[in-house]
This record gives structure tokens, sequence and C-alpha cells, in this order.
């Protein structure tokens, strides 16, 4: 079973319900209720659906939504607790430490090893830098 297949059975453990349809303008939304809408055409590999999943499930978990009318600050706030929750369950901090530990530092290979794309790695990276002695 693949990380990807992993992620959508926890979603459905979590009572969470993922759609597909197109989209114009997003990759994924998602709602109070657990509902989750992927736009299958708008995800190039399955790295990119990781994210793009986690980051969904992370609005959910975190109950960090908003609307047309929210703040920008407010909506800075809310993406940033679903990318978190994202971070740590697509890029558990122990198994990046032991994988630092272990030689592995590249970005893509460590991207590779997690299934997600560089630029979520870089910015999980980012994250657990500047979260108080986490890496």
């Amino acid at each position: 079973m693949t990380r990807l297949q992993r992620l959508y059975q926890r979603a459905e453990a979590l009572g969470l319900q993922v759609y597909f349809f197109p989209m114009q303008a997003r990759r994924g939304i998602s709602t109070p209720d657990g509902a989750i809408g992927m736009d299958p055409d708008r995800q190039e590999n399955a790295a990119e659906e990781m994210v793009c999943l986690a980051h969904e499930m992370g609005h959910c978990m975190t109950g960090s939504f908003y609307t047309a009318e929210t703040d920008l600050l407010q909506r800075l706030r809310c993406e940033t607790r679903a990318d978190r929750w994202a971070y740590c369950s697509l890029v558990p901090l122990e198994e990046l430490r032991r994988l630092l530990e272990q030689g592995v530092t590249r970005p893509d290979e460590l991207a590779e090893h997690f299934g997600v794309t560089e630029a979520f790695l870089r910015d999980c990276l980012d994250y657990y830098k500047n979260a108080k002695n986490a890496i």
C-alpha cells in the first residue's frame, strides 16, 4: 500500500469524505462538515495529490476555515495551521531525524522518501528548523 493510499484511508478513518470534481481556481477545498473536494486534473503526480489532500485534511482537523469576507491575517493563520498539520502528518519529525542522522540530507531525496513535493519538503524543513528544538 502506498503512502497516498494510507493517507486516503486515514482521511476515511477520521470521518472525512473526499470527492473528486473539476474546479476552476483551486486544487482542493474543504468544509467544516468534513468534506474535501479535490480536482484530479490539477494534481500532476502522486506527490502533489499527497500534499493537497494533507493540506485540506489539515483544515478539517484544525478547524481552520475562512470565508471570502475573512481578513487576510486570519486567512494566513488558517493556511498556516493547515500546512503545519500536513507537515507533521506527512513528514514525522522522528523519521526525518533518523534519515538526517543516516546522511540522507538532500531535499529531493527526502521528498522522494516521504512521497511529497520538494517545495513542500523545503517548507516543512523551514517549519521544523524554526520550531523550538525540533531539528
